[in-house]
């Protein structure tokens, strides 16, 4: 669910599932409408910094590196030499991911060809800038170029291919790169297994075994880079519901057995009905129990659409914002509060969401928006 590729999401009544009954809701909830603070040692890679959010030299990276958050951005190589573009995404962020640019039909567009340049940019920008780089992704239903698909394979050809593709592309980044997006958007929102040709069309040697291919994947990529973290990624698996008890009950299993899985990602593509008490108590007690397996979680593509940019819906926007920031903060495991773009001008948004926009904390003049105070009132409590 990328700006240059289009997927309509699930509904978001998917989203908006009543909390099952936990310990402690009543505090989780109260502690996310507070906003009260928490937190760690700082990051390596961001500077710390104070944490007054109204001084305008305090940037988002400074102010969440004592909570041990790295602060991040999908990012697209084309928009560097865009002086605006370069100045707020190396100064506000401690963390870049590629946007499209290390996925596989970009990466991999021929069999035995493989492109590397524009990930190679965006990896030399954050080094030149002091940020981390999180690599997105290895295998997915999307973006699988027109030579894979087309080209006939068998299952043991494909998991051949799979398997270089891993090898090459974690190889090329180890040291790099400190995590992967192994396997992106593998369930339906019922629990179920997505039909794709990674799994049974025909797969890689485990259709109808369930997430058996995602242990493989990952089991070749810590082969490929036994360094980074590995992280399965989703959406509609923020709070707890049908989609989000599958991956849990694969992480639970996993875990169980020693498969090579650090964490979870959630996109967190959102609007503003997002925003209920019984909502973010979910979204709470759904991280807590990724946290109790061991696991880290990653917000890993926040944005929150809107149908206007009056200041009304700006404000809300701000406070769901806020919201979620104040919810990873509280969160030990979260160590990632990454954005999917940062500008309104590149956001994917309004191509895949006629009549909806304004979903970033940048507005498309690079302005900070309310929701880019909130996020810095969120670090400094």
């Amino acid at each position: 669910m990328k700006s240059l590729y289009l997927r309509i999401m699930a509904p978001n009544s998917a989203r908006r599932l009543a909390c099952t009954t936990f310990t402690g809701t009543a505090l989780l909830t109260a502690l996310i409408l507070c906003g009260c603070g928490g937190g760690s040692t700082g990051s390596p890679s961001s500077p710390s910094g104070p944490s007054n959010p109204s001084t305008p030299t305090t940037t988002l990276r400074q102010l969440a590196s004592p909570h041990d958050i790295l602060i991040g951005a999908a990012a697209d190589s084309q928009y560097l030499s865009e002086s605006n573009y370069a100045n707020v995404l190396g100064t506000e962020f401690s963390q870049l991911q590629a946007e499209n640019e290390m996925k596989f039909g970009l990466i991999h567009p021929q069999q035995g060809t493989y492109d590397f340049s524009g990930g190679d940019a965006l990896v030399s920008f954050a080094q030149a800038h002091n940020m981390m780089v999180r690599g997105h992704t290895l295998v997915w239903h999307e973006e699988v170029p027109d030579w894979v698909t087309n080209g006939g394979f068998a299952a043991t050809d494909l998991s051949n291919i799979l398997q270089d593709h891993i090898n090459t592309v974690m190889g090329h980044y180890a040291g790099k790169v400190y995590a992967w997006d192994v396997v992106n958007e593998a369930f339906q929102d019922d629990g179920t297994m997505r039909d794709t040709i990674w799994y049974d069309q025909p797969g890689i040697g485990f259709a109808g075994q369930g997430p058996k291919y995602i242990e493989q994947a990952l089991q070749w990529a810590h082969a490929a880079d036994p360094a980074a973290k590995l992280f399965y990624n989703d959406y509609n698996d923020e709070t707890v519901n049908a989609k989000s008890d599958a991956i849990y009950a694969m992480a639970q299993d996993f875990k169980s057995h020693g498969v090579p899985l650090d964490g979870i990602g959630f996109q967190t593509h959102v609007d503003l009905s997002f925003d209920n008490p019984t909502t973010l108590a979910s979204y709470a007690s759904n991280l807590q129990r990724f946290a109790d397996l061991g696991l880290d979680v990653h917000i890993t593509e926040l944005d929150i659409r809107l149908s206007d940019d009056s200041t009304a819906s700006l404000n809300a926007e701000a406070k769901l914002y806020g919201e979620l920031m104040t919810m990873c903060v509280q969160q030990p495991r979260c160590k990632v509060f990454q954005t999917w773009g940062f500008t309104d001008k590149y956001s994917w948004i309004p191509g895949t969401f006629p009549g909806w926009g304004w979903a970033l904390p940048f507005d498309d003049n690079y302005q900070k928006k309310p929701a880019y105070t909130a996020i810095s009132n969120a670090l400094s409590q």
